[in-house]
């Protein structure tokens, strides 16, 4: 038995995270006018335009989505597919990553639960205040 949700675009680590971080660190560099040769922190640059970390804006989406299903009915579609198991042997090899196990560590990291999660005023704060602490 393993789940539904595959290994997702969005995943810390995959090509399109690490692209999208590429590009952006890239276009920071570029709007302050400073070169690679330069050697300026990546981190000093977003704090001078006020860009905040992709990386972030991911964990906080991935959060905002989990808490919007968490809320659902226990009869709605989304929940019933987020929670499906399939029958059948995995591949040989290690498993990918799906999205249930990073919402999971990012819920770990910040120390929140599904009951947190009900509260949608108080889960708005938590995710809003999140600052980056990198992936577990």
């Amino acid at each position: 038995m393993f789940p539904l949700v595959p290994a997702y675009p969005g995943c810390p680590g995959s090509k399109a995270v690490k692209r999208s971080l590429l590009l952006l660190l890239l276009l920071v560099r570029w709007m302050c006018g400073i070169k690679l040769k330069d050697r300026f922190p990546s981190k000093e640059l977003r704090e001078r335009l006020g860009v905040d970390d992709i990386a972030l804006i991911l964990q906080q989406n991935r959060l905002h989505w989990y808490g919007h299903v968490l809320r659902k009915d226990d009869d709605d579609w989304v929940k019933k597919c987020m929670e499906y198991e399939v029958e059948g042997s995995r591949p040989r090899g290690r498993p990918k990553r799906t999205w249930k196990e990073v919402v999971g560590e990012d819920c770990q990291a910040r120390k929140l639960n599904k009951e947190d999660a009900m509260d949608l005023c108080k889960w708005r704060k938590v995710i809003k205040d999140v600052r980056w602490t990198g992936w577990v």
